[in-house]
């Protein structure tokens, strides 16, 4: 009796065993849900749990049509390929895996095979983003969150996640601002002029600390995705975004999200368990991307240079996934798309573009103004020249490859304006390369929409570059703020936030003076702020706020002349206004006769000079101060 008792068990603990090592389970969906009167009918679910294969798939639900199902490489993911008729009606539905799985059995007994059904519920939804257009009438504020402000000190870090580490005395590792934060200081935002928010990225970034340089750092800069479907929590989560979002858009500022397509973090969720070995770009030994984008367009480059820029791993702990890969294709695409409906986006900036395979990007681009036709996506094309910021763009170059990215990040004109203001005036330098730059814009469909800046989250603050110079500081904003383009601000520009990369770019990434529990010095407002602060925020607001409500300056045609003698003048006009710029960038006052910009004044005889508040009686000469600007209304 007691041998048969112990056989009996050991046969039902083999049965046991057997069945788990066997039994599929579901862990997570990606899109996590789906919305109903898109055009692209099809959609593409990504199941990850534990064993797949042999499973059979069901759903029933009318207007939606099991098309496939793949069992992938790594047994533990599953694909399902739907096609939702356009006149699907929101709602939940079930999707049934089922297994038929044979235990061992006692001698003599037949094998029967054991059904085992999981359920995975899925909702279709209704789509209600309506993208607002972003375009040159826009001003656009840069944040990087974790560096604004804190509106939730409880969410500051979490045992739970791989960095625990929140300590705003360590300039490398996160110091605790949130998006609740954001949402405290739109007011602040609003009343610089600004009319679009755009911030680094909020996505989950649950990466542990990494060793660069020999220091340990948080990834706070939030380039390193972990999961595309959530907001890392340390920002609040998802609610606190769409909070963020729908406070903004009362408050009629639109919203850009910061996407990276080209790589992910090291601690993502699917490289734990990894789909398959060509979800990332794979090779014998770990090479780096060149950062070299020349041979993406050089029409003599080698396919080995190409392969390296496109296919090499930005850093170690960012692999580079391999978007030829028509899954982790679909899986990006579908991301985009997901994010736009879900939390009410206008827009997309597109982090390492350049090194994003080009074929990808014309097809993720296309999905999303196939059902958004105003989607504005920027790409960080940081090159060095125009031919290349121009090459992913929408172009006039009659090339195979056609760019069709909205607008480029003009790197270009930023290297020009810190140049021009830190340059003596001559022969091609000085405010000339303002002018050759622009210059080239017939390599463009719509330079209009380039979106322009004096210094961003990645390079030196424009106020140490130009020497804390402020006569060049006005010159650069009003620069910014009148030629075309929509221009960008980095937060803290307005009120002369200062530092060089040096040793790191945790330096050009400072706290916002008054965004954090114990700060003393609080320049969210005017008492705040020293009196040379208070002068810059002021120029700024004064001359954006004019900008918002006049046409001419902001969408108006450019007409420029050659920068001569130190001095260059251009014009920004429509049928209703004319706006003249002109910048002194010699060391003393110059008044010029103004029969030269004859073109440009047409029939005006009076001006109203918009910063100043100074009225022009006649406008046959004009005495510019040295390293002045004067923003003139015609009249």
């Amino acid at each position: 009796m007691k041998t048969y008792f112990s056989k009996t068990i050991f046969v039902f603990l083999i049965s046991i065993t057997t069945l788990l090592a066997q039994t599929p389970s579901i862990e997570r969906v990606n899109p996590t849900n789906w919305y109903v009167g898109m055009k692209n009918t099809k959609l593409q679910l990504l199941i990850h749990g534990t064993n797949f294969q042999g499973c059979e798939v069901d759903l029933n639900y009318n207007g939606v049509v099991l098309k496939a199902v793949k069992v992938l490489e790594n047994t533990n993911y599953m694909v399902l390929d739907l096609e939702i008729d356009t006149v699907t009606k929101p709602g939940k539905f079930d999707i049934k895996v089922s297994k038929n799985i044979t235990t061992p059995q006692k001698k003599g007994k037949n094998q029967l095979p054991t059904n085992f059904t999981v359920t995975l519920p899925y909702e279709l939804k209704a789509r209600t983003a309506k993208p607002k257009s972003i375009n040159s009438s826009d001003f656009i504020y840069l944040v990087l969150p974790d560096r604004f402000a804190n509106g939730d000190v409880k969410n500051d870090k979490f045992k739970n996640m791989a960095d625990t580490a929140s300590d705003r005395k360590n300039p490398f590792l996160r110091h605790g601002g949130d998006l609740q934060g954001i949402t405290n200081n739109l007011d602040y935002i609003k009343e610089l002029g600004v009319t679009a928010l755009w911030l680094n990225p909020v996505t989950e970034n649950d990466q542990p600390q990494t060793n660069e340089g020999g220091q340990m750092r948080s990834a706070f800069h939030g380039y390193g995705f972990t999961d595309q479907y959530n907001v890392d929590r340390r920002f609040g989560g998802n609610e606190a975004y769409l909070k963020m979002i729908e406070a903004a858009h009362t408050k009629g500022l639109k919203v850009i999200q910061d996407v990276v397509y080209n790589h992910v973090g090291i601690n993502h969720w699917f490289l734990k368990d990894m789909p398959m070995k060509s979800w990332l770009n794979q090779w014998d030994t770990y090479t780096n991307t060149s950062y070299r984008d020349e041979p993406v367009y050089d029409p003599y480059a080698s396919e080995s240079d190409r392969n390296e820029m496109l296919r090499g791993w930005f850093v170690p702990f960012l692999p580079d996934l391999n978007q030829k890969n028509e899954y982790v294709s679909n899986f990006l695409i579908q991301n985009a798309l997901w994010t736009v409906e879900y939390f009410g986006i206008d827009g997309w900036r597109v982090d390492t573009y350049q090194y994003n395979e080009p074929e990808f990007m014309l097809k993720c681009n296309q999905a999303l103004y196939d059902e958004y036709p105003n989607m504005f996506i920027t790409g960080e094309n940081s090159v060095s020249n125009t031919i290349p910021q121009a090459y992913y763009s929408k172009s006039n170059f009659n090339l195979a490859y056609k760019g069709n990215q909205t607008s480029a990040n003009d790197f270009v004109l930023e290297g020009a304006i810190l140049a021009a203001l830190n340059e003596k005036f001559d022969w091609g330098k000085g405010l000339n390369r303002v002018y050759t730059v622009l210059s080239q814009d017939i390599a463009y469909q719509d330079p209009m929409r380039n979106l322009t800046f004096v210094d961003n989250h990645d390079h030196d603050r424009f106020f140490s570059v130009i020497g804390e110079d402020f006569n060049k500081y006005k010159m650069g904003i009003a620069l910014l703020l009148t030629t075309r383009g929509i221009p960008s601000l980095y937060y803290g520009t307005e009120n002369l936030t200062k530092n060089f990369k040096n040793p790191s770019d945790a330096e050009v990434r400072k706290d916002f003076e008054g965004g954090f529990p114990g700060d003393k010095i609080n320049k969210f407002l005017a008492s705040g702020r020293t009196e040379k602060e208070n002068e810059a925020f002021n120029f700024v607001k004064t001359l954006a706020n004019y900008r918002s409500k006049t046409p001419a300056l902001h969408s108006g045609k450019l007409l420029q002349y050659l920068p001569k003698d130190g001095i260059y003048v251009y014009f920004r006009k429509n049928l209703d206004k004319t706006i003249m710029i002109i910048l002194n960038q010699n060391t003393e006052n110059k008044t010029i006769d103004t029969k030269r910009y004859a073109e440009g004044i047409g029939s005006y005889s009076k001006g109203y000079e918009v910063i100043s508040g100074t009225n022009f009686e006649t406008l046959s000469s004009l005495n510019i101060p040295a390293m002045g600007v004067q923003v003139i209304e015609l009249r």
